[in-house]
């Protein structure tokens, strides 16, 4: 089974934007909001705005690619995905242990994950 691309770019960005929104602007915070959470179109939000379609596209654009670049410096996102495969494999490992080593074990991998 594909995934639609669109989906994907839609959960990316929404995960990065999980990430990295306090480093945006209030206008790049509230068009991704508006568009990718909201699921408002281009012409719904430069309505509101009373802007061009144009110019939220490149707003939506613009903070998009700064997400990106966020992403490529810090590797927040990347590191948020390592830990939660790690705990995937941890949970598998643990699968015949007693439950509640396993559960203790697990709360506290939780816990060190929500440390960041």
């Amino acid at each position: 089974m594909t995934v639609d691309p669109m989906l994907e770019k839609t959960n990316r960005i929404n995960l990065l934007f999980d990430f990295y929104q306090p480093l945006l602007t209030d206008k790049q915070r509230t068009f991704l909001e508006l568009y990718f959470h909201d699921d408002y179109s281009l012409g719904e939000i430069a309505e509101n705005f009373t802007i061009s379609r144009q110019a939220v596209y490149e707003h939506i654009k613009r903070a998009e690619l700064t997400l990106q670049e966020y992403e490529s410096k810090l590797q927040l996102v990347h590191k948020h995905e390592q830990r939660m495969k790690l705990r995937q494999d941890l949970v598998v490992e643990l699968q015949d242990c007693d439950p509640g080593l396993k559960r203790k074990m697990t709360e506290l991998f939780d816990t060190i994950v929500g440390i960041d």
